[in-house]
C-alpha cells in the first residue's frame, strides 16, 4: 500500500486531448441519448433544483428582495457541475454496461472520492454565495438608491435609468468573471474524481488546463450551457428539470473526449 501511495503521489497529471466543435456536438448527442435512456431518473434527480429555486424565490419576494432573483437563477450555473454529480455516475455506469437505475446516482456518497468531491463542491458553493453578496452590494449601490417599491418599478428603473444601466453592465461583467472561474475549475473536475484516483487540487488543475488548451471549443461550450440554462430558467425555472440532466450527461461525454481513458 505504501508503494502504491508513492506511485500515486508522483503520478503525472492526466493527458489532455485537443477537441473541436464536432466533439462538442457528439457530447451533446451522447448526453441526449443518456437522457432518453434514463429520462425518469434524470428528471427525478434534477426536479428539486427548480423547486428549490421557486421556494427560495418566494421567500425572497416575501422579504422584498426580488432584485436577487436574477442573480440567484444565474448562480445555478456556478453550482451546476456539483449538482449534476449523480448524473455523471449514471452515465459512467451506462458506458460500462452496468445497472443504471436511479438509485445508483447516490453511489457517489459511498465513493472513495466523496471527500475530494466535497472539497470542490464547497469551493463552488463559496463562489455561489460570494456572487450573491456582490450582486446584493451592486444593487444597493445603484438601483437601490432609487428605492423601487415594487417589482414593476425595479424592472423600469433597470432599463430606464443610468443607475439601472450601471447595474446591468457591471452585473453581467462580474457574473461572467464568476462563470469563467467556476467553469474552469469544475467542468471536468467531478467526472475526473469519479473516474480516477486524483486529489481535488489535481482535478481542478486538470480542468483548468483542459479549458485553456481548448479555449475556442470550451468557450463555445460555456456559451451553449449558459444559453440553455437561460432558456430553461424562463418558465419559472421548470425548464431546468430537462436542461440540467441533458447537460449533466453531456458533460460526462465531454470529459471522455478531453481525457483519454
Amino acid at each position: 500500500m505504501t508503494t502504491m501511495s508513492d506511485i500515486e503521489v508522483h503520478a503525472p497529471l492526466p493527458e489532455i486531448r485537443r477537441i473541436g466543435f464536432a466533439d462538442l456536438r457528439m457530447a451533446l448527442v451522447s448526453g441526449l441519448a443518456d437522457f432518453r435512456e434514463m429520462p425518469s431518473f434524470a428528471v427525478f434527480l434534477c426536479l428539486f433544483y427548480p423547486m428549490a429555486g421557486l421556494i427560495i424565490g418566494g421567500i425572497m419576494l416575501r422579504y422584498d428582495v426580488a432584485p436577487l432573483l436574477f442573480p440567484l437563477a444565474a448562480g445555478f450555473a456556478l453550482i451546476g457541475p456539483f449538482a449534476a454529480i449523480g448524473l455523471y455516475e449514471l452515465s459512467r455506469r451506462r458506458e460500462l454496461g452496468l445497472d443504471n437505475s436511479w438509485q445508483h446516482a447516490f453511489d457517489v456518497f459511498r465513493s472513495p472520492a466523496k471527500w475530494r468531491i466535497l472539497e470542490v463542491g464547497v469551493l463552488l458553493l463559496a463562489l455561489f454565495f460570494a456572487w450573491l453578496m456582490i450582486a446584493q452590494w451592486l444593487y444597493a449601490d445603484t438601483v437601490g438608491r432609487l428605492a423601487p417599491n415594487s417589482l414593476t418599478a425595479f424592472v423600469r428603473d433597470v432599463f430606464t435609468t443610468s443607475e439601472g444601466g450601471q447595474m446591468f453592465v457591471w452585473g453581467n461583467l462580474i457574473g461572467f468573471a464568476f462563470a469563467v472561474v467556476s467553469m474552469s475549475l469544475s467542468v471536468i473536475s467531478f467526472p475526473l474524481l469519479l473516474d480516477r484516483h486524483v486529489s481535488a487540487a489535481e482535478a481542478m488543475l486538470t480542468s483548468v488546463r483542459a479549458v485553456f488548451e481548448n479555449i475556442r471549443a470550451m468557450t463555445l461550450w460555456g456559451l451553449i450551457v449558459a444559453a440553455a440554462l437561460f432558456v430553461g430558467s424562463i418558465p419559472f425555472l421548470l425548464g431546468l428539470a430537462v436542461v440540467m440532466p441533458i447537460f449533466g450527461h453531456a458533460t460526462w461525454h465531454l470529459y471522455r473526449r478531453l481525457i483519454p481513458a
